[in-house]
């Protein structure tokens, strides 16, 4: 199908690109404008802002109950942009949806974090729900990550090292449009010519866009910054990855799932028509991507496998 009309409709009146180098703290001030204020925000039963150690949390509680199962979310941003609030209405629809309490991270971005702080945080966050389970009233089955974009990134590479250091909670992996390849090669992967321009996110803008991480010290070699690189992929949560008809990273969301079967890993791949790259965020509001929330509730309450 073509693009939804009503995304199209957003992308041809968006402004012209800014001339020059990107300017980070720019691009910040004009997203966090853009954050809807909270009495028009998704309500929940609780919404809290903590630290869990040094990193800065927002927990998300959807209803009062005795127990919850747990969800880490890791906003996107091309490594350097997104934050709590501009992701906000994200983790809330999560928590909404999954019944989850949603534990959203703020974790250091570059350019002023080089490589791998924002990894080591998410890892960090992860272990401290584990850690204090009993203060979260973890009902101590699911444990489960979720990101969009290169919060996607992050959340393949904080499983693998999760699994690397021996730490088995982690029960599920919900990635949303994840960018797994940072070689930005234009002939690795169709979707890459294919959604080149006219979508939103376009294929020329995806390495300056990642330069500030790749220049912090984020090799594009390194599984940890391509997860895709990663050789043996066995023993890695069920994964849920989501990807749209109309990103150019689709492809690459699409070949990790394929390879993480492959490695008896069980990996539903699921295609959203007419969307494109970002859709979650910007725009649930339209009722057929509304339901990627229904559709990660189902995977994270289903059995492993099924």
């Amino acid at each position: 199908m073509p693009l939804h009309p009503q995304i199209a409709q957003v992308i041809a009146n968006l402004p012209a690109p800014p001339e020059g180098s990107l300017d980070p703290a720019a691009m910040r001030a004009g997203e966090e404008a853009q954050v809807a204020p909270v009495e028009e925000r998704l309500p929940l039963h609780a919404v809290e802002d903590t630290t869990a150690g040094d990193v800065p949390v927002r927990i998300y509680t959807p209803v009062d109950a005795d127990s919850y199962g747990l969800l880490v979310y890791f906003h996107g941003g091309a490594f350097f942009l997104g934050s709590l609030d501009t992701h906000d209405h994200v983790a809330r629809s999560l928590a909404k949806e999954t019944g989850l309490k949603v534990v959203s991270v703020g974790y250091r971005r570059a350019p002023e974090a080089a490589f791998p702080a924002g990894l080591q945080d998410c890892l960090g966050v992860v272990r401290w729900v584990a850690e204090h389970g009993g203060a979260l009233k973890w009902d101590g089955s699911t444990l489960a990550l979720a990101g969009d974009s290169s919060g996607g990134t992050f959340v393949a590479a904080v499983a693998a090292m999760a699994h690397d250091e021996g730490f088995d909670r982690i029960t599920h992996q919900v990635l949303f449009y994840p960018s797994l390849d940072l070689d930005f090669d234009v002939d690795r992967y169709a979707s890459l010519r294919e959604n080149a321009e006219g979508y939103g996110v376009e294929t020329a803008g995806l390495k300056p866009f990642n330069a500030f991480y790749v220049d912090s010290g984020a090799d594009p070699a390194d599984p940890l910054v391509s997860p895709i690189k990663r050789e043996d992929l066995t023993g890695l949560p069920p994964a849920l990855i989501v990807t749209a008809e109309f990103d150019p990273m689709r492809d690459e969301g699409e070949l990790y799932g394929a390879r993480l079967n492959e490695a008896g890993v069980h990996a539903k791949v699921s295609r959203h028509a007419g969307a494109n790259h970002g859709f979650v965020q910007n725009f649930s509001w339209i009722p057929e991507y509304q339901k990627v929330f229904e559709e990660t509730a189902e995977f994270l309450h289903s059995a492993p496998g099924k």
